[in-house]
């Protein structure tokens, strides 16, 4: 295991404070299943010599106080156990989405979306283990087992002896046919998860192409021999449990018997009586069920393992050459309050290359998505005023997007840009983010309603300022006839138009109040007879204050802007001139 997969696990642990509590209530509920059988045997043999029934009273108090004490504790060491576990979770996880900020988007370019959710969410949830099934079983079982131990010792210190041997074996013989059985299944699990989810993300994000294609079939059957491997090795995973619990069952038997025998010539001897005969029999069953626990939790380590070492490598250790890493002491950044000048001089930028190669096994959605980004930028001089609208065209392939992400720091540059005087290369790309806005070609729209999707922007906006942007990009009335706010957009805005989904997308950019917004091919999902009425609807709601920089390979009406730029594909020089 690296350094950062261990470091994963040690992060799974809850800490002592939290670990604690259902550590000793584990504890408490293990050795009131031992106290209980102990007690029960006691209690029959005792029984069956007819005493006075005051003399059984202790007895019966005993077993029903056992039999509360174990429900009791069981239940609040999962309702505390559980509690710590989901607490280190939720920690894991908001700690794995601050690594991933830094290089995201562009520097995930390489890393399949289906593949990087489930560690996100299955591999992380996995982890979970470490406590609920590794740690807190395996102290709250040796404590116990110790202890009972101990307590068979005082009653009869060779029947303890007997029955500790065979539990010493049996727990070894029982780690190892789970290794045999299961070694492979516990550490292909969490990754055939992972491939399965990519291939069912690619393949319905691809649908279309596919079956256009005539090659959804294959893509389905590509996901039906996953599933199948993936079913294997659950299956395999689980058979080596219930082989495991059912050894160590075999395993009580055995040490019942060995006690029973170590301890026929004390009962012969009449150095005990028939009530500690039953007891010396009977709780080495209690003692081996408590200690199952601790070969299942070898198997779930391997599994937690294999889960550590896929979230540790979700982000990759070196940032992805091209894309920015903050500095160490940040610069000062510009003031909000107005539109700041954008400088750019000698600007050249390259995405992130892909190492590897392409996946064997990666859909069609994610070659064409991979090969999107391949359009490197030039030098390339360019001026922003403030207030300015500005259009950048030029044919696919020129750059363009390229340039968008290099004015919001999803890219890292060569050559000079500043913003409102500073060299961004010396400010925090999050700041960056917070004057520079982007408007992509294809606006990410929640699966909720229109409400909470422009909230994102900013969740302290009330339902009139919403509808009062709404009613700016041109939307007021369409929010009517849906039902108002509430009305629902769709998974990625399947309910929506390619023009709806660009003026939510820009009211939410307006709710940010970015002094400067970047629309990246905002009419592309758009018919072109309505192409230019589009455009002109953003930018006059984008109001007089706000520098526009419009990106488009159709152009834009002339009376729209105040200048436009041409760049040409990076093998040659960029082309600058400028309209009035």
């Amino acid at each position: 295991m690296s350094d950062r997969s261990t470091a994963v696990l040690r992060h799974a642990v809850p800490p002592l404070r939290r670990l604690v509590p259902p550590v000793l209530l584990g504890i408490a509920a293990g050795l009131s299943s031992v106290a209980l059988l102990a007690a029960s045997a006691w209690l029959i043999v005792r029984a069956a010599e007819q005493p006075p029934v005051l003399y059984l009273s202790l007895g019966v108090v005993g077993v029903r106080a056992f039999a509360l004490g174990r429900a009791v504790f069981r239940y609040l060491e999962r309702l505390a156990g559980h509690d710590a576990a989901f607490q280190q979770l939720a920690t894991i996880r908001a700690g794995v989405f601050e690594r991933l900020l830094p290089i995201a988007p562009d520097g995930l370019a390489a890393t399949r979306r289906g593949d990087l959710l489930a560690r996100f969410v299955g591999d992380i949830d996995e982890l979970q283990s470490v406590s609920l099934r590794i740690v807190q079983p395996v102290v709250s079982a040796s404590v116990v087992v110790v202890v009972a131990v101990a307590g068979l010792a005082w009653l009869a210190p060779a029947s303890a002896l007997a029955a500790a041997g065979c539990l010493v074996a049996g727990i070894i013989v029982a780690i190892v046919a789970q290794q045999v059985i299961a070694v492979r299944a516990d550490r292909h699990i969490a990754p055939l998860r992972g491939e399965l989810q990519a291939a069912v993300v690619e393949h319905v994000h691809a649908l279309d192409v596919l079956v256009a294609f005539d090659a959804a079939a294959t893509g389905r059957a590509h996901i039906r021999r996953l599933g199948e491997r993936l079913e294997q090795a659950t299956r395999r995973r689980a058979s080596a449990v219930g082989i495991t619990t059912a050894a160590m069952s075999a395993v009580g038997g055995f040490a019942a018997a060995a006690s029973m025998w170590a301890a026929e010539p004390l009962i012969d001897g009449g150095r005990i009586d028939a009530p500690t005969f039953a007891v010396l029999c009977l709780v080495p069953l209690a003692i081996a069920e408590v200690s199952a626990a601790l070969p299942i939790a070898v198997g779930f380590l391997r599994t937690a393992q294999t889960s550590a070492e896929r979230v540790a490598d979700a982000v990759p250790d070196v940032v992805p050459d091209g894309v920015p890493i903050p500095p160490a002491a940040a610069a000062e950044s510009p003031s909000r309050s107005g539109a700041p000048a954008l400088r750019l001089r000698g600007v050249s930028a390259r995405w992130p290359r892909i190492a590897g190669g392409e996946d064997s096994h990666m859909g069609v959605s994610r070659v064409a998505e991979l090969s999107v980004a391949s359009s490197d930028l030039g030098p390339l001089d360019f001026d922003v005023e403030p207030g300015e609208r500005v259009l950048v065209e030029g044919p696919s392939g020129s750059g363009k997007t390229t340039l968008a992400h290099v004015l919001v720091r999803f890219l890292e540059y060569k050559g000079s840009y500043r913003l409102g005087g500073a060299e961004v290369r010396d400010l925090d790309p999050m700041e960056v983010r917070r004057i520079v806005g982007l408007v992509e070609q294809r606006p990410w729209l929640f699966d909720e309603d229109i409400r909470q999707n422009l909230l994102f922007a900013r969740d302290t906006a009330s339902d009139e300022e919403l509808l009062a942007v709404l009613a700016r990009v041109g939307l007021a009335d369409w929010v009517a006839e849906r039902g108002g706010l509430g009305a629902p957009v769709g998974e990625r805005g399947a309910l929506v138009s390619g023009g709806q989904a660009q003026r939510i997308a820009l009211a939410r950019a307006m709710l940010a109040d970015f002094p400067v917004l970047v629309l990246d091919e905002p009419t592309t999902s758009v018919d072109p007879d309505r192409a230019d009425s589009l455009l002109r609807d953003l930018l006059t709601a984008a109001g007089p204050g706000r520098s526009v920089v419009v990106i488009s390979h159709t152009g834009a009406p002339r009376e729209l802007i105040d200048r436009a730029i041409s760049v040409k594909p990076a093998m040659a020089s960029p082309l600058l001139h400028s309209d009035a």
